[in-house]
């Protein structure tokens, strides 16, 4: 667990893969939308300023993927999206803007392999270390399951497919912005500091489920005490003590900055203070980082669900587990 599956997100089982795991093809030309903001129609949460110790808090850190040290972090107000962009919201961008998402453009997204719906010439064979993900022809944010699939019924499920350059693209049109990783952190503690999860320390499925998780035998047998074996709608389970849904679990989020492993280590966030005040990630890099876990997160393995797990993909890579929430400009002022 504690190594990078080779063509994956991640090294643990539901680790998504990169777009590269597939194709070596060039990128597909990127879509330029006119900024129209004041479209978003998610419900906002106010986040107040202050403070909390980011990073790992209880031990469970995996550890290429850099949850450690912990650091004292500083935080503006803003306002976050209560729930993750849905089918619905995503929607009414198309409509508006006309875009083309990278799944569509590229003509193929990757599914896992017990949420197929198309034919077996659509299917492109396996991920290179992952094969319960499947490139498929067809699948994207309309298709989850491929051709043969739709988001009928599900306009309040969590768009997917969608790749960070995608969730960018909405970011412009809403006029919004995709949260830091610190901001992102910091929101889903829901204002408990060191605690594991967002409702504190208690395991996901102690007195009942709290979280859209895998219950059963990766990735074969899912067994379903959750009620779900893909996502979930937005306001399933209950939300932490800022009002955000979900925000471990159901789907990976997409975070504005670049992932490196050594982030906190090497002071390229941290710049070698004890307590910095709402840090950046990386000027550059390869991948971007995905935060909260998801459907497919297991008790036994795959422990990103938790506050403090850190993941990552490249931008132009997009699964059926991986959508995304926004946050307010960060030039705007924020009341409160």
């Amino acid at each position: 667990m504690d190594g990078t599956t080779t063509g994956s997100g991640c090294g643990c089982g539901c680790g998504a893969p990169s777009r590269r795991g597939f194709t070596q093809r060039e990128p597909a030309p990127a879509q330029q939308v006119r900024a129209r903001p004041g479209r978003h129609g998610v419900e906002q949460v106010s986040i107040p300023a202050g403070s909390f110790t980011m990073g790992d808090s209880s031990g469970d850190r995996n550890r290429a993927d850099g949850e450690v040290p912990r650091h004292g972090v500083e935080m503006s107000a803003f306002t976050i999206d209560a729930t993750a962009v849905t089918n619905a919201d995503f929607a009414r961008f198309v409509e508006d803007t006309g875009f083309e998402t990278e799944a569509e453009r590229f003509g193929f997204s990757a599914v896992f392999h017990l949420a197929l719906s198309a034919s077996e010439e659509d299917i492109m064979g396996p991920a290179s270390g992952t094969p319960w993900w499947s490139g498929v022809r067809g699948a994207h944010w309309r298709r989850p399951g491929g051709r043969f699939s739709s988001i009928d019924g599900l306009a309040d499920h969590p768009v997917v497919h969608v790749s960070w350059n995608d969730a960018r693209a909405y970011c412009d049109w809403a006029g919004r912005d995709l949260p830091t990783e610190a901001q992102w952190e910091y929101a889903a503690r829901g204002g408990l500091e060191g605690a594991k999860y967002p409702w504190g320390d208690q395991e996901v499925d102690e007195g009942g489920w709290r979280a859209n998780i895998w219950q059963g035998d990766f990735p074969r047998v899912n067994t379903l005490e959750d009620g779900h074996l893909t996502t979930a709608p937005v306001r399933s389970f209950a939300p932490n003590g800022y009002g955000l849904w979900q925000a471990v679990g159901n789907v990976w989020e997409w975070c504005e900055d670049w992932f490196h492993p050594a982030t906190y280590r090497r002071g390229t966030t941290a710049q070698h203070r004890t307590v910095v005040t709402d840090p950046r990630g990386p000027e550059s890099g390869q991948a971007r980082i995905l935060r909260g876990g998801s459907y497919l997160c297991h008790l036994s393995y795959c422990n990103r669900y938790r506050n403090s797990a850190r993941s990552q993909n490249t931008p132009d890579s997009t699964t059926g587990n991986a959508g995304f929430r926004t946050v307010s400009r960060r030039q705007e002022p924020v009341a409160g």
